[in-house]
């Protein structure tokens, strides 16, 4: 049998042995200690600068944004955004929100007032509208006097004979639906109506182009050489000219100036002299041809058939509207750009109105300026009820996307919210009161006579649009 230690020996002991293992395991416990103190550091060294780096980029972001604009003709610049309408009420209003809003910065912090101004301008921009300056109109409002006794240019003079030739863009995109429709059908419906409301002894031609191949580019040389007449310049035959529409099927590349270089052809023998010659460009696009439509735009315009010129762009993007606008620009007429059947049928609808002034100068001149002047006052205010529609839906997409983002986000304070809202508010009256101002003068200008109230508006809107 083994000794047994005493007690107190046997206490000492033990209390080593606690010791001993108290700080074997010490140096274990400082290590890890150490190591969440540096992990802490780290994020704490990281996280901020993260941050920043994130900030700077979303003011970067803001600052691309175009600035406030000061005058009509820069809100007319301002590039579109998204222009239907969003409810937030509804899931996929809400979700579509998100995706348009997800650049926007986080700004529940103290942003200053730069920086609420430039958030300003970036959420604007996602719901930009694509306002229309006065020069649109007042192209139109020229058109429309066509036949006034008191034009000294031969070209808006009526003549014994009145032609109407449409040129149609038939490439593939024109398949691309528009609400329940394609555009091409949108198109068609469009024409068929507008020429059934032309004047008996009224004329009508209709050409395509880009109908052949595909948008593949084996078949560019193809597409680019294909436009066709469908319908030869004649009294409106509701069955031919049906025939004729039915040949049309959109397909390839996009031949513009091959189709007014032949429509050129078409025209030759209507010198005019003899006619008023009325062309209606119809595209949802540019040329993608490379076969210089503005010139050839020009060669006809310049001809001896000295048409009057008018372009329809067909839901045209911002950026793809320019060039239709060179062509315009270049033959001195009107370019429009519509969404639907009914905008389109809208503008052909000018068309129309000129006919039946031609026939009443056919028959008989009285009261014709009186007719002048109501259809000039008819198409001030369907512009600015149009510029309106604009600035309501502007404001409210935007007056409501910041409620959305407050109010559902939490991506700002109260006093950001109100104070956007306020500036919403003020640059929205803003426009209004623009609008105002112009509808006003236009018709205070339409009271004059044809010679000067043209001459006062080239002067005050197209030799000086910087300051409508």
């Amino acid at each position: 049998m083994k000794p047994k230690l005493p007690w107190s020996i046997t206490m000492i002991l033990l209390f080593l042995l606690l010791v001993g293992c108290s700080n074997d395991e010490q140096p274990s416990t400082t290590e890890e200690q150490q190591e969440a103190q540096t992990e802490e550091t780290t994020t704490e060294n990281t996280e901020p600068k993260k941050e920043v780096e994130e900030e700077v980029a979303d003011q970067e972001n803001i600052a691309q944004v175009p600035p406030l604009p000061t005058t009509l003709k820069e809100l007319e610049n301002l590039p579109s955004g998204y222009t239907k309408y969003v409810s937030t009420l509804e899931e996929e209003g809400r979700t579509l929100t998100d995706e348009l809003t997800k650049h926007l910065p986080d700004i529940s912090g103290n942003p200053t007032t730069e920086q609420l101004d430039r958030y300003y301008e970036a959420i604007l921009s996602v719901f930009q509208q694509d306002f229309v300056g006065p020069e649109e109109l007042i192209e139109q409002m020229k058109f429309q006097s066509i036949g006034n006794p008191e034009i000294e240019d031969p070209r808006y003079q009526f003549k014994e004979n009145l032609n109407v030739m449409v040129i149609l863009d038939a490439s593939g995109s024109m398949k691309n639906y528009e609400g329940n429709e394609t555009r091409m059908d949108a198109a068609k419906k469009a024409i068929t109506s507008f020429v059934k409301e032309l004047p008996e002894n009224t004329n009508v031609g209709l050409r395509i182009y880009g109908h052949k191949g595909t948008g593949s580019d084996s078949d560019k040389a193809l597409s680019c050489s294909s436009s066709e007449l469908v319908y030869p310049l004649s009294t409106y035959n509701a069955g031919n000219f049906e025939q004729a529409l039915t040949k049309v099927v959109p397909s390839g590349w996009t031949p513009i100036g091959l189709a007014l270089n032949e429509a050129q052809k078409d025209l030759a023998s209507f010198k005019g002299e003899n006619n008023t010659n009325i062309i209606y460009l119809v595209s949802d696009g540019i040329s993608t041809c490379d076969d210089q439509p503005v010139e050839a735009a020009k060669s006809l315009y310049d001809s001896d058939i000295t048409p009057i010129m008018n372009i329809i762009g067909f839901n045209v993007d911002h950026a793809g509207q320019k060039q239709l606008q060179e062509i315009a620009t270049a033959t001195e007429g009107t370019y429009q750009n519509v969404s639907d059947a009914q905008g389109l049928q809208e503008q052909l609808a000018e068309a129309n109105k000129v006919a039946e002034k031609w026939k009443q100068w056919k028959e008989s001149q009285e009261g014709w300026i009186e007719l002048y002047k109501t259809n000039n006052w008819l198409d001030i205010f369907g512009y600015h009820s149009r510029e309106f529609k604009k600035w309501v839906d502007e404001r409210q997409a935007v007056g409501f996307t910041l409620t959305y983002l407050y109010q559902q986000k939490d991506k700002m304070s109260p006093e950001s919210h109100d104070y956007l809202q306020r500036k919403n508010k003020e640059y929205h009256t803003w426009i209004e009161q623009e609008y105002d101002k112009l509808r006003a003068e236009l018709e205070a200008m339409n009271e004059l006579s044809y010679t000067d109230a043209m001459k006062a508006l080239e002067e005050k809107y197209l030799t000086n649009t910087s300051t409508p």
